[in-house]
C-alpha cells in the first residue's frame, strides 16, 4: 500500500494505516526533533506530541503538500511552543546586525575547512553553537542547511515569507560563524 492509500485509510479511521504512517515517519520525526530540541527527552516528547497531533488531525490533511512537510510543520510548532515555555534558557538575540557581523571575526576565518572538518572537536563546537541559536533561527538553519530543504519548502514548513526565511538563515549563519571564530581563536592560544 502506498502512502496516499495509507493516508486515505487513516482518514477513514483505519488504525493499522495510522500505525504504518507512524512507523514510516518515526525516525524522521525523531531525528528532526532532536536536531531542533537538542535534548533526547524533549525530542521524544516532541515526537509523541507530533504523532498525537497526526492521529487527531489526519482527517484535516488535504494532501496539498507531502505528509512529511505537514509533520515537519507540527514538529516546528511544538518545538517553538516548548522553547517559549522554557524561556529560562535565555537565547541570544540575532536582531542586531552590527553585533552579528563583526569584521574582525570574518578576517580571522583562515582555517582550511577540509582540515578542520576532519576534527571531531569542530563538530562539538558547531553543535554547541547551534544549541545557542534561538529556536526560530535553529529551525530555519536545520531545515535549510542540515535537512536540505529548499527555501520555498522551508517557507511553507515554518509559515514565513521567503525573504524572512533568507533573513533568518543569514542571521543564523552569521551567528554560527561568529561563535566558531570566537572558539577557534580561543583554541589557538
Amino acid at each position: 500500500m502506498n502512502e496516499e492509500e495509507l493516508i486515505k485509510k487513516a482518514q477513514e479511521g483505519d488504525k493499522k494505516a495510522l500505525e504504518e504512517l507512524v512507523k514510516l515517519y518515526e525516525q524522521t520525526v525523531y531525528n528532526f526533533s532532536y536536531k531542533i530540541c537538542r535534548n533526547k527527552e524533549r525530542a521524544e516528547n516532541t515526537m509523541q506530541e507530533t504523532f498525537l497531533s497526526m492521529v487527531k488531525n489526519i482527517h484535516q490533511f488535504s494532501g496539498q503538500s507531502k505528509l512529511s512537510t505537514w509533520l515537519y510543520r507540527v514538529v516546528v510548532n511544538h518545538c517553538l511552543m516548548l522553547a517559549r515555555s522554557e524561556s529560562k534558557y535565555g537565547f541570544t538575540s540575532l536582531e542586531d546586525d552590527d553585533a552579528l557581523i563583526d569584521e574582525k571575526n570574518i578576517a580571522d576565518w583562515n582555517v582550511t575547512p577540509e582540515k578542520v572538518t576532519e576534527n571531531n572537536e569542530l563538530k562539538d563546537l558547531l553543535d554547541k553553537a547551534i544549541q545557542k541559536l534561538p529556536p526560530d533561527y535553529r529551525i530555519v538553519f536545520t531545515l535549510r542547511d542540515v535537512e536540505g530543504f529548499s527555501t520555498e519548502e522551508t517557507s511553507k514548513i515554518v509559515d514565513l515569507s521567503i525573504p524572512a526565511v533568507k533573513s533568518r538563515l543569514h542571521r543564523a549563519r552569521a551567528f554560527l560563524r561568529n561563535e566558531l571564530n570566537e572558539r577557534l581563536r580561543y583554541e589557538r592560544f
